[in-house]
């Protein structure tokens, strides 16, 4: 069941990981791999007991002006997590580079991921032509299959930038080749055009959140014959039904050679479950090609768990521009060599060329409409081009390059566990059970779970606060922040009748002219939050002290009748 891949990425990730210098990991050359899980378990465990008993332990707080100062209260998470101080060269970046996000004064908890620039590239590199740290896209009339066996490396910028995500990733261009998209939903949608479902019939998916992408991925694999499963995720920590999904990735013929699409994040990036590289290399062993989702993955974890341990079929991850201030970007469909000829030519849509912002903006006026833009930019603007080529740089990624695996982790490790054990704190007052104000989704504290939380806050009567009510006020509070809707949640014998009052219908409305609504899904609307590496313990402590001012009785009420004034639409509570 476990394999020697499985054992090397294990003890790989493990190294440098613990939080306690008194727990360190044993040389793994020496040790035997037993002693390690034991270190590790003993680990887990002693960060999990420091997360509950060094945050005012056994206290609630029942009003929003009770709860502790951001300086008491960083001094109690000093206290608890004296390694966060290494991770002070992440200040000192944000602070040198990215200082609009203290200027704006606005927390950004809404998007996970990794950019490309700075901002402070971008203010220096302002009137110098060709050296402007942003780009255009232009789409490509080209099928996936197509522009995988001939399209080449692509423009000198295009390859630049490429070369850098691939280094970035640690993936080896003599394995894998690389595609832009114009976002991941593209990216997602092109697999499923492209993929054998004629031969290979099954997808099966592991998301315990709707998704935009792989709905387009879903829509597209069943129009062209896929038999789509899901796994499903136990209440109430989501995790994954491990026995069901087992029996649907186990092959049932054994002389079926390839048995369909596997679809797997390794981490979920609404409730910040993290899942184990076993069923991906349980999928391989079963004759299932794997498309891994890195989306949700931290900015330096792909780089070291070591992809060529595990070899996925596709590979999926997005990039945006500035972080803070222009999330739009692209995504990148990393494709295995030796799968290309298996796939399909297909007439879809989704491939784009990058293209300097300089040049783009010269290209509309010179355009004349005979041949695509990106042709037109590459006669036009070949020597621009070669210049802004020769200088790119892509400071975000060589900023977490410079970081780290270890302090990357640790420090998103203590914030959104630092933020778990808050949020728990805050009860209602004047209930006699003392009411919690937050239901949290998925895992708790825990030292490995993701940076993202998934969450619904209650009012004193025990009745849900929408989701899009408390966005709305985040918002106006300079915090950013998600909704999201949980689905494929599974309730077993104890938990019998839970299923009608936690899960809602979400019927969606069809996406063309001529076809059927999708069939209604049940699961849970929730208000979702993502720390990425640049996020510190003042932004963890704002959407804090945001959440407490629940507390107040009246505040919902207040609030629900101030938006309805405004002649905004009325959000029942």
């Amino acid at each position: 069941m476990h394999s020697p891949r499985l054992r090397e990425a294990t003890q790989a990730c493990f190294q440098g990981c613990c939080p306690n210098p008194t727990f360190k990991t044993p040389d793994q050359a020496e040790q035997p791999i037993a002693k390690a899980r034991s270190t590790s378990s003993v680990c887990r465990h002693n960060f999990a007991t420091t997360t509950a008993s060094s945050f005012f332990p056994n206290t609630h707080f029942t009003n929003h002006e009770s709860i502790p100062s951001l300086q008491e209260s960083f001094l109690h998470f000093i206290k608890a997590y004296p390694n966060y101080s290494d991770t002070a060269p992440i200040d000192q970046i944000r602070a040198r580079e990215y200082s609009h996000l203290s200027i704006s004064d606005h927390v950004c908890l809404d998007y996970i991921g990794v950019g490309l620039f700075s901002q402070s590239q971008m203010n220096k590199s302002e009137g110098q032509s060709g050296n402007l740290p942003l780009f255009g896209v232009t789409f490509k009339s080209v099928s996936l299959k197509s522009q995988l066996l001939h399209g080449g490396e692509g423009s000198l910028l295009e390859s630049a930038i490429k070369k850098r995500i691939m280094e970035f990733l640690n993936i080896s261009q003599d394995d894998y080749s690389m595609v832009f998209t114009a976002n991941r939903s593209a990216a997602f949608k092109l697999v499923a055009q492209s993929y054998p479902f004629q031969s290979s019939r099954k997808l099966l998916t592991v998301y315990d959140h709707e998704s935009e992408a792989l709905d387009s991925m879903v829509n597209t694999s069943e129009k062209r014959g896929a038999r789509v499963m899901a796994a499903e995720f136990k209440w109430p920590r989501l995790r994954i039904h491990s026995a069901k999904l087992r029996k649907m990735i186990v092959r049932d013929n054994k002389k079926k050679k390839n048995r369909g699409l596997f679809v797997f994040p390794l981490q979920s990036r609404t409730s910040g479950a993290s899942y184990s590289y076993q069923w991906m290399t349980m999928a391989q062993e079963n004759g299932w090609h794997v498309l891994l989702d890195a989306c949700a993955l931290g900015p330096k974890e792909m780089d070291s768990f070591a992809l060529s341990l595990f070899q996925p079929d596709f590979l999926i991850c997005s990039f945006y521009k500035i972080f803070g201030e222009n999330p739009t970007g692209f995504g990148c469909l990393i494709v295995k060599k030796s799968t290309v000829p298996l796939l399909e030519a297909s007439g879809g849509s989704g491939i784009v060329s990058i293209t300097p912002a300089n040049n783009l903006l010269r290209s509309s006026e010179d355009n004349s409409g005979t041949d695509t833009e990106l042709e037109q930019i590459a006669k036009n603007h070949e020597s621009s081009e070669n210049e802004t080529s020769d200088i790119i740089q892509c400071r975000c990624l060589d900023h977490v390059d410079s970081l780290g695996l270890r302090l990357v982790n640790s420090r998103g490790r203590y914030l959104i566990n630092w933020l778990v054990s808050a949020v728990t704190k805050l009860r209602h007052p004047n209930r006699l059970d003392h009411f919690a104000l937050v239901t949290i989704y998925g895992p708790k504290v825990k030292f490995d779970r993701g940076p993202a939380l998934a969450f619904n806050i209650h009012d004193w009567k025990g009745e849900r606060v929408e989701p899009a009510l408390v966005q709305k006020l985040a918002d106006r509070s300079k915090i950013s922040i998600g909704v999201g809707f949980l689905h494929h949640v599974w309730f077993s014998e104890k938990y019998e009748g839970h299923n009608s009052i936690i899960l809602e219908h979400n019927v969606k409305e069809k996406e063309t002219v001529g076809t059927k609504n999708r069939k209604d899904k049940q699961g849970i609307t929730v208000a979702t939050v993502a720390l990425t590496f640049l996020a510190n313990f003042e932004d963890a402590y704002r959407l804090w002290a945001f959440i407490a001012q629940f507390l107040d009785a009246d505040f919902v009420e207040k609030e629900r009748w101030r938006y309805t004034a405004l002649n905004q639409k009325t959000i029942e509570v």
